[in-house]
């Protein structure tokens, strides 16, 4: 059985919570009973995301978390992220995706390149902020993924 279809067989609350957050992650097709050395590292990131929802007052910190995963996958996963910021949380995402990384309230960009070329803060703000500013790579794809112009006058921050 299914997680979703397990969702029409059983009544009771608590046992219907838990299969409506895996469905909720994108995980409804899980079976009852499946081992967990059968889930790929996506799908045991979304379950335990899922256990924190509704939870409040925690920092999450992750690293890349769309690697290996499909266009939607990414939107749930942006969803459950934005849920968690919604019931109190605070979420840190170190990402390269652009749809990702133009979601998020605050930018910090480290570079100007990477390794020992790297560490300093180029840029911070939101997006647009970040979009706009003249140093680092992360500007200036983020201005093309968004289609902003650069002014002429932009400066650092």
């Amino acid at each position: 059985l299914t997680a979703t279809d397990a969702l029409e067989v059983f009544d009771q609350e608590p046992i219907r919570r838990q299969l409506q957050l895996l469905c909720d992650v994108g995980l409804g097709y899980l079976t009852l009973g499946q081992p967990l050395s059968t889930l790929s590292g996506g799908e045991s990131q979304r379950i335990k995301l899922a256990k924190e929802l509704g939870k409040s007052g925690n920092l999450y910190l992750l690293d890349e978390p769309t690697t290996g995963l499909h266009l939607a996958d990414i939107n749930r996963l942006m969803a459950i992220l934005n849920q968690l910021v919604d019931d109190g949380n605070s979420v840190i995402v170190i990402e390269h995706n652009l749809d990702v990384v133009e979601q998020a309230d605050w930018i910090i960009d480290l570079g100007p390149e990477g390794g020992q070329a790297g560490g300093q803060i180029v840029a911070a703000g939101t997006p647009e902020d970040v979009a706009l500013t003249s140093r680092g790579h992360t500007g200036r794809y983020l201005r093309d993924h968004l289609g902003l112009e650069q002014p002429a006058s932009a400066g650092t921050r």
